[in-house]
């Protein structure tokens, strides 16, 4: 049987079914879909591929989903560290962006962190950042598959001047994307302390007519929460309860100050949390109660946040840092194993942007959206258990090649859609005038 490509690796974890890791096997791909996954004996006798490619020391597994980052933010990488999450945004990174920010602003950095997240693994993401249409430029240009965030936020900025001219230009974005196979949308309303009720409910009516996700930032910090009993009487997850928007629709993303009962608010809803470890970490921001998530049943998904406040979008680090960190909150070894972390930042933040049915797993029938990582060097050896190995020993330096819907966006460590001088030419020109402020 013919078929467009053929790939052999040492193993093979599908993510589903759960905790599975196939030794010795290859996936087959024709046009873009997996659609096979057999023994690499069978697969020889089986299949007459256009192309074959051998990697008996890597896994292959499904590309990473970063459920939460800012793409563009990239080119404010190390602006402001060691700040508190107030202090940073209020004095640093908004004085910049009302400074800096415009679509080619957003098109170089997205560029950037699409170049980055390619070469740590990552195939798709999750944004939240302005001018949204750029975002989209950069993410076709790349190859990579996104969901972009439908921006709004209380402020004008250079992308609208008010709720109104938010949502309009959203909602004209979603209809342009609607058929793209590579981008969907969702409302990305920045947090309850810079959104006001009216458009928040505005927004729970237009996320469920036109079926996407809410994406917001909430219970980020303890001062979040503080702000909003002073100001609403009652704390931001029950606000945005009463304005209709916790549902299976709702992506919260850091969630570090839950009570039990929000945690229980959340499960019965059905709402997802995205969490961001390493940002919540740097910015003193708070403890994601992961464990007490995951045992209530709500969804977990796995972000970096914005490299302004992380400073990288390192997913297999972020898997690392999130598998530890439970284990420390919870006081419990068991807490987070590798397995679930995986889970997070693919099949279970595929789940929550609503795109489970074609990512997030190596399944027959699903795009072949492929991360290769290569376990035989110094660092991941010797080799016990090739999921757990993934998580607690791989860096994104091993990973060595990444296909979206069948197409190689990464052969060899090396960018085949992006141009690697031309975006360092670039980031470099943004340092001089960021630098100049």
């Amino acid at each position: 049987m013919k078929t467009e490509t053929l790939i052999h690796a040492g193993w093979i974890i599908p993510v589903e079914p759960e905790n599975t890791v196939y030794t010795d096997h290859a996936l087959a791909i024709q046009a873009g879909r997996i659609i096979d996954i057999l023994p690499s004996e069978q697969a020889r006798e089986k299949y007459q591929p256009e192309s074959e490619l051998k990697l008996p020391s890597h896994v292959l597994l499904p590309g990473f989903i970063n459920a939460h980052t800012h793409a563009a933010m990239s080119l404010m990488r190390g602006l402001a560290d060691d700040l508190p999450l107030m202090d940073w945004l209020n004095n640093h990174i908004w004085p910049a962006e009302q400074q800096h920010v415009s679509a080619e602003y957003v098109f170089d950095g997205s560029l950037l962190a699409c170049a980055e997240m390619i070469r740590g693994g990552t195939t798709c993401f999750n944004d939240m950042y302005f001018f949204p249409e750029q975002t989209a430029l950069a993410v076709e240009k790349a190859g990579m598959r996104a969901t972009l965030g439908l921006i709004l936020i209380d402020f004008p900025s250079a992308w609208a001047a008010d709720a109104d001219e938010y949502l309009a230009k959203g909602i004209e974005l979603h209809d342009r994307l609607h058929n793209n196979t590579l981008i969907s949308t969702a409302f990305a309303p920045h947090a309850p302390y810079t959104v006001s009720d009216d458009p928040l409910r505005r927004i729970a009516t237009y996320a469920e007519e036109l079926d996407i996700p809410v994406h917001i930032h909430v219970h980020e910090t303890a001062d979040e929460v503080e702000q909003s009993l002073q100001k609403y009487g009652k704390r931001p997850l029950q606000r945005l309860d009463e304005l209709g928007l916790v549902s299976p629709r709702l992506l919260a993303v850091h969630a570090t100050q839950l009570l039990e009962e929000e945690t229980a608010l959340l499960a019965n809803a059905g709402a997802h949390v995205l969490h961001c470890p390493q940002s919540n970490m740097k910015l003193a921001s708070g403890f994601c109660p992961t464990q007490r998530l995951y045992q209530a049943g709500v969804n977990l998904a796995l972000g970096t946040d914005g490299a302004a406040s992380n400073n990288d979008l390192d997913m297999l680090g972020e898997m690392q840092t999130a598998a530890l960190l439970a284990k420390a909150v919870a006081g419990d070894a068991q807490a987070l194993p590798a397995e679930k972390v995986l889970r997070m930042a693919t099949i279970d933040a595929a789940r929550a942007l609503g795109r489970d049915t074609d990512i997030g797993s190596l399944e027959t029938g699903k795009y072949a959206d492929i991360t290769a990582i290569e376990l035989g060097s110094i660092e991941t050896q010797p080799l016990y258990h090739p999921l757990s190995q993934l998580v607690y020993a791989a860096g994104r330096e091993n990973v060595t090649h990444v296909w979206v819907g069948g197409k190689l966006l990464l052969r060899d460590r090396e960018l085949t859609t992006l141009d690697e001088k031309a975006i360092l030419q670039n980031a470099r020109q943004w340092q001089q005038k960021i630098k100049a402020q």
